[in-house]
């Protein structure tokens, strides 16, 4: 499988880290709020046919925060210079969890560089019968354990989190997601009063045992963005792209597949 290269951009006054991997047309992972993850299985698989590009947002894994983060919508105005910097042209955008978020706020704001978008288990908007996730009611541990539907899974990212040399950068990663979405409850009806505006193809991707932001969450997506088309994996957490990297890279490579044929 094809292995990431990393460098560094120098953009809107921010250290930018870049995985990149693989050829073929341009595909970029909008991270969660845990900062870019390592390149994943799911992401190796995507590059046998993309090339995959995961810029980690200023900010996170224990980068300095710029004076000008200080919304979800401001990370969305970032990666639409990330786009311009790079001069990325009908880019599949895929959004994993807060990522999510944030890319949906992308292609509100200007879809002119997209041919598709997912939303991967993302907060943002308000769903009818569902609790906003309140993190405040769950421990550390429990919070981390919530992610996951596969209990060894759970155990293992545990045992990872709470290891001094991860312990910085967790809390970094957790102070800054708190900044950005915990006083608003994980919600904008700002936005989600303009997701009518999203008119590309749109891939909602989902866990069925997120008790993060249950299934409820990604029918409010589907119902809210026109045209969209619903997945719902089974046995899976908030974390699609780590419990079935198979089935995220199937779902995802030919959903976006198909939207650029039908360009």
């Amino acid at each position: 499988m094809p292995d990431a290269v990393l460098s560094t951009l120098q953009l809107c006054g921010a250290s930018v880290p870049v995985k990149r991997a693989g050829a073929g047309p341009a595909m970029v992972m909008l991270h969660g709020g845990g900062g870019a993850p390592n390149f994943l299985p799911g992401m190796q698989k995507l590059a046998e046919r993309f090339e995959v590009i995961v810029p980690q947002a200023p900010g996170f894994g224990g980068a300095p925060t710029p004076p000008w983060l200080e919304t979800i919508a401001d990370l969305a105005n970032f990666y639409l210079e990330f786009l311009d910097a790079l001069d990325l042209r009908a880019v599949h955008l895929v959004g994993l969890s807060l990522g999510g978020w944030v890319a949906a706020e992308v292609a509100i704001r200007d879809a002119s560089r997209l041919a598709s978008l997912t939303l991967v288990d993302a907060p943002g908007i308000a769903a009818a019968g569902a609790a906003p996730y309140d993190p405040t009611s769950m421990s550390e541990e429990e919070a981390v354990r919530a992610i996951y539907f596969d209990a060894k899974r759970a155990d293992a990212a545990v045992a990872r989190a709470f290891t001094p040399e991860n312990e910085a950068v967790r809390r970094a990663n957790q102070r800054l997601v708190a900044k950005l979405a915990w006083q608003s409850r994980f919600h904008d009806p700002q936005m989600q009063r303009w997701l009518h505006r999203i008119r590309i193809p749109t891939l909602i991707l989902w866990g069925e045992n997120d008790r993060l932001f249950p299934v409820a969450f990604a029918e409010a997506w589907h119902e809210a963005i026109a045209g969209s088309r619903l997945v719902v994996l089974p046995r899976c957490g908030h974390l699609p792209i780590q419990e079935y990297p198979d089935a995220f890279a199937a779902t995802v490579g030919e959903f976006c597949l198909q939207a650029a044929a039908a360009r």
